[in-house]
């Protein structure tokens, strides 16, 4: 495979935050292939909100519009329902200082993927990546929770939080920002039930101090949500107890999927989320990450998109050699 058949830029993910720095690569000259296995995390969502000009419409539909303004850049090019099994890096020379993305352009940043579905269909080479891959996420474990999310319960405040304002609501999860997040949703309801799932989650102290605010605290177990078509009417618990609710929050648990990178390793946090610096460069010269991928927790449609465009504007700017903020 000969260097001019290597695209400038892999984009790994075709969310906000990948379609976006596409966007901003091609239209700097950057001959780009976006790669997007077509399952989103927020798939189950109906409505998306808080996105300048879009509020309200399906991330799905975002995904399309971002897709048919990209088809006008004949450089850019968008594979679907494919994914890539494997990336590896292929350097010819030496490695530069870690992070420092000045290579971007030239042969030490080298990497090869294999695309496909379940096997590999094709290989294309690239001098960069930008990882944009989201999170992999874990709801807590809850009878046909699924059933309901993404219709009247959701995971995101700052997203959904206004619909549901001034309603009976309820917060499920184990993860140990529990408390803090109640504080938060608090700020929509006055009538807010916390359900911990039997774990030791949130504190005597921290109990206290919630109950003092109205918000009350149920430890015991779920046994079943109680609605119909997605839409939550109570919640029951194991000592057969049940509140009435009329929506909600959930605390899901999120990962990064790195699982098809190859001989090398990103650094990650003790959480597994990516390390980069404040411009979105990993510690792999010419590997970079926006979005989700990058920031610990899901974030808005708006802030990942915006982390795509940031990100797109450094690798321009590695890409000739221009220094940036670290």
């Amino acid at each position: 495979m000969t260097d001019t058949d290597a695209y400038d830029v892999l984009v790994i993910g075709g969310g906000p935050a990948g379609l976006s720095a596409a966007l901003n690569l091609g239209r700097s000259l950057m001959r780009v292939l976006v790669v997007d296995a077509d399952r989103p995390r927020n798939a189950a969502t109906l409505n998306s909100h808080g996105f300048l000009t879009r509020d309200g419409v399906p991330p799905h539909e975002l995904r399309r519009i971002a897709r048919e303004e990209l088809a006008a850049y004949p450089n850019i090019e968008v594979r679907t329902r494919v994914r890539v099994l494997e990336l590896e890096r292929t350097d010819a020379g030496g490695q530069s200082d870690a992070g420092s993305g000045t290579d971007v352009g030239g042969e030490h940043s080298r990497f090869t993927a294999s695309i496909g579905r379940k096997d590999p269909s094709e290989v294309v080479a690239a001098h960069s990546v930008l990882l944009a891959t989201g999170l992999r996420e874990t709801l807590p474990d809850v009878p046909n929770l699924r059933g309901f999310y993404g219709i009247s319960l959701f995971s995101c405040a700052a997203c959904d939080a206004w619909e549901m304002r001034g309603r009976r609501l309820a917060l499920i999860g184990t993860t140990p920002d529990l408390a803090d997040r109640a504080r938060l949703i608090a700020r929509w309801t006055d009538e807010l039930t916390v359900f911990t799932l039997g774990a030791d989650t949130v504190s005597t102290a921290q109990e206290a101090e919630l109950t003092a605010a109205g918000v009350a605290i149920v430890r015991h177990p779920i046994t079943e949500l109680v609605g119909d078509r997605g839409r939550i009417e109570a919640i029951k618990v194991s000592d057969g107890t049940v509140v009435p609710v009329e929506g909600g929050f959930v605390r899901p648990e999120w990962e990064t999927d790195l699982s098809f990178l190859r001989d090398f390793a990103p650094s990650v946090d003790h959480d597994g989320h990516l390390v980069t610096d404040r411009s979105g460069r990993t510690d792999v010269p010419g590997l970079y990450a926006a979005g989700d991928a990058a920031i610990p927790g899901p974030q808005q449609l708006i802030v990942a998109a915006g982390a795509g465009a940031r990100v797109a504007s450094v690798m321009v700017q590695d890409a000739v050699g221009i220094a940036s903020a670290h």
